[in-house]
């Protein structure tokens, strides 16, 4: 059976991105395109579909949704797929803390899957920080450092962020919520911080270390993106498997089925 799938967002990086990948999975195809207002592409075609700016039009007959947009909007697509019915991947980063309870209500009537990061082997980083943070003792410091292209909106990265919150996990804490995206502040560290930071510039697809800095030796954990369709294959991936799940909030470790 094939799944038939709305890119939401085709126009940007992602889009384009997704639509390439797409011929490589033959259990899914281009159901619908849509992209903003205003948009100089509204209504050519890609893959033969006419671009729309007609989100809930686009979603009738869908069986997946797969959002790459913007924070702006988030809210506003979460409802649509809610009331189509419609399961959702959104991989949009840089949303507002009450998208979350957003988030939480669609999944009591869809799938969803919200990923910072849709990469299959930054997903298992994830896992291996969350094990490393909890398998080291609290005093060993944690900077994770991420770089990305000249232009990237939020920093830090909402991966950055997301292996942030899995270190946090591990020592059964909480990330902070005013995080400096420039490092540490300067003087002495707090014993077992966790400090962030951002490196801005150029074409860099994404590259994120995460380091626990102990007394006399240090553990190196990272993940380097050369080609943005690791994003696109990952999101793909986690559409076809989202597709068959019931309602609920799910992670891109279900879809790899890590035990975390």
């Amino acid at each position: 059976m094939t799944l038939r799938v709305t890119l939401i967002g085709v126009t940007g990086r992602m889009g384009q991105a997704l639509l390439a990948a797409l011929p490589q999975f033959p259990q899914l195809t281009l159901h619908a395109a849509v992209t903003n207002e205003g948009h100089p592409d509204v209504g050519s075609l890609v893959q033969g579909i006419a671009i729309s700016t007609d989100l809930p039009a686009a979603l009738q007959g869908a069986d997946v949704a797969i959002d790459f947009s913007s924070a702006a909007v988030a809210s506003q697509h979460l409802q649509a797929c809610a009331n189509a019915g419609v399961a959702l991947l959104m991989g949009t980063t840089g949303l507002a803390a009450e998208v979350q309870a957003q988030i939480d209500a669609a999944a009591l009537r869809i799938p969803v899957i919200v990923a910072a990061n849709t990469s299959l082997a930054l997903n298992v980083l994830l896992a291996l920080v969350r094990r490393a943070a909890a398998a080291l003792p609290a005093d060993y410091d944690i900077e994770i450092y991420e770089a990305h292209h000249r232009h990237k909106v939020d920093a830090p990265s909402g991966t950055a962020l997301a292996l942030g919150r899995a270190a946090a996990d591990g020592r059964g804490v909480s990330l902070p919520q005013d995080i400096a995206p420039t490092g540490s502040a300067p003087g002495p560290r707090s014993p077992g911080s966790i400090g962030f930071a951002v490196v801005r510039g150029g074409d860099v697809v994404g590259e994120h270390d995460v380091r626990f800095l102990g007394q006399g030796e240090q553990l190196h954990l990272g993940h380097v993106a050369t080609d943005r369709s690791i994003f696109a294959r990952g999101a793909l991936t986690g559409a076809l498997w989202l597709a068959a799940q019931p309602p609920g909030r799910y992670e891109m470790s279900d879809v790899l089925s890590i035990n975390t």
